[in-house]
């Protein structure tokens, strides 16, 4: 059931259902690999539509308990689960690497981040407000009160695995939620690590079940089939979004849902370049470029393109590649076989296209998943890269004349999760802000996350937000009363 996998952290390999660790209904299990190896690090009960089904029952045994908990208690549990993430914090970093192969101080980052979730939900959980006002004729009284929205079933992918948990968890638990977590089946280990953490902070059995599986499908549908199911949460690919949305419809059950990007990078003449460097090598590298956030497409104004060009791929050429779990490296592996052969069709085609490699370009020999940090100058229309998210450590630049130009590139997509732009003229900066057709913007900024803020886009990147008050409100009922007195 437990395997050691780092010094001082044992990770459950079994699926929590009701406060109970069990192998899957038909005891089958899956590999976990390694990316920087290639070589399986453990094996996890691979859960089936059986298993599902008693997920439901354990969170609809649990809700009316967990529902009427006060606030309070919900908000001092939260704040044990930020304790306990942030005492093992270097642990689970490490667990993140084994299983994710990002860089060390990518995942000690992701664990601190997601560790604040915790925090600021057990502060929000407080904060549930309802409303009381004057009817406009004057005749009675319009209360409203918000009450939990039931069971959520939350779904989250490999490339954040604590923080895509815990920003999901953090609020459905505020709200007064129980939940089921089926986490992607590349990385299932850290949400099973952040099952027992929640269990040991408190959380009663049932509130929060954590359900791995390769059968993501049939496990999904039969979850969402169950009419005791309320709410959706979904991390990962606007395909697959879409197809939840479409098995969601028959229950109407409620969906958030962060979907892809292909963020914008823009920088003008006037921008600090210095500045711009250092946000470009954040908003492209987090992760190692395997972020939905990440820089997907970069437009240099004419004047400093060149320089921003070189001094890009001059960045991007000194950082180190290798194993995560060597503290000294930058850049880890990609997360799969399939993410490597994305990433080199993608630069492969910008090239025959007429792209010129500045720096990288192609795979790094050895074990593992390893690709090279890539900058791309000259990338023409109809590259395929700029309509789809690269995920990788590939950073395409073009060239722009005006600030119209430069909305109309940036908005030529049918994604809209964050932009960024860079300028030293704040009216321009606000201006161009509004224009963009995304939900978040970075505004000389290049990262925009953060707990407090509401996270989501528009167009096909998604529907509504996590984080800030609104990622609480998300799994919650509006409930109207009409009172006399």
């Amino acid at each position: 059931m437990l395997t050691d996998l780092v010094t001082g952290l044992e990770v459950p390999t079994d699926l929590l259902i009701g406060g109970r660790w069990s192998p899957a209904d038909d005891a089958s299990t899956f590999d976990v690999i390694d990316p920087a190896t290639a070589g399986v690090i453990a094996t996890v009960a691979n859960g089936t539509v059986a298993d599902a089904r008693r997920c439901v029952d354990a969170a609809a045994a649990a809700a009316a308990g967990w529902a009427a908990t006060a606030p309070r208690e919900r908000s001092s549990i939260l704040r044990r689960a930020f304790d306990l993430m942030t005492e093992r914090e270097e642990q689970l970093a490490e667990l993140i690497v084994r299983e994710n192969g990002k860089a060390f101080a990518d995942a000690l980052g992701e664990v601190r981040y997601a560790a604040e979730f915790f925090r600021w939900y057990a502060e929000e959980a407080v904060r549930l407000h309802g409303e009381l006002t004057t009817a406009p004729s004057g005749s009675n009284r319009i209360m409203v009160v918000r009450q939990p929205i039931g069971i959520a079933l939350l779904i989250t992918p490999w490339n954040f695995p604590a923080a895509m948990a815990t920003r999901k968890i953090g609020p459905a638990l505020a709200a007064g939620c129980t939940v089921i977590l089926k986490p992607a089946s590349d990385t299932p280990l850290t949400a099973l690590a952040v099952g027992a953490l929640l269990a040991q902070a408190g959380v009663p059995d049932g509130v929060v079940n954590v359900l791995p599986s390769r059968r993501s499908g049939p496990v999904g549908e039969a979850i969402l089939g169950d009419p005791r199911v309320r709410k959706l949460s979904f991390t990962g690919s606007t395909e697959v979004g879409r197809s939840l949305l479409r098995v969601a419809a028959d229950q109407v059950i409620s969906s958030s849902m962060e979907l892809g990007g292909n963020a914008p990078f823009l920088v003008f003449d006037d921008a600090d370049l210095d500045a711009a460097l250092d946000g470009a090598m954040v908003a492209k590298m987090r992760n190692g470029g395997e972020a939905c956030t990440a820089a997907n497409r970069f437009y240099a104004q004419a004047g400093i393109a060149e320089e921003f060009t070189a001094r890009l791929a001059q960045r991007m050429a000194g950082l180190t590649v290798g194993p995560g779990i060597d503290r000294a490296n930058a850049v880890g592996p990609l997360v799969n076989q399939a993410a490597v052969d994305k990433v080199s069709e993608l630069v492969g085609d910008a090239v025959s296209r007429g792209a010129t490699v500045s720096t990288g370009g192609g795979l790094i020999e050895g074990d593992g998943y390893f690709y090279a940090p890539t900058v791309l100058a000259g990338v023409t229309p109809g590259s395929q890269l700029l309509d789809e998210e690269i995920f990788g450590p590939v950073a395409p630049v073009m060239t722009f004349e005006t600030e119209a130009e430069a909305i109309a590139l940036a908005n030529a997509t049918e994604f809209g999760l964050v932009s960024y732009v860079y300028t030293g003229d704040l009216a321009r900066g606000l201006r161009v802000s509004e224009a963009l057709e995304s939900g978040m913007v970075g505004l000389n900024r290049g990262l925009v996350s953060d707990p407090a803020a509401p996270f989501g886009g528009v167009k096909q990147s998604g529907l509504g937000r996590e984080g800030g008050h609104e990622g609480m409100v998300e799994y919650t009922e509006s409930k109207y009363i009409a009172v006399d007195w």
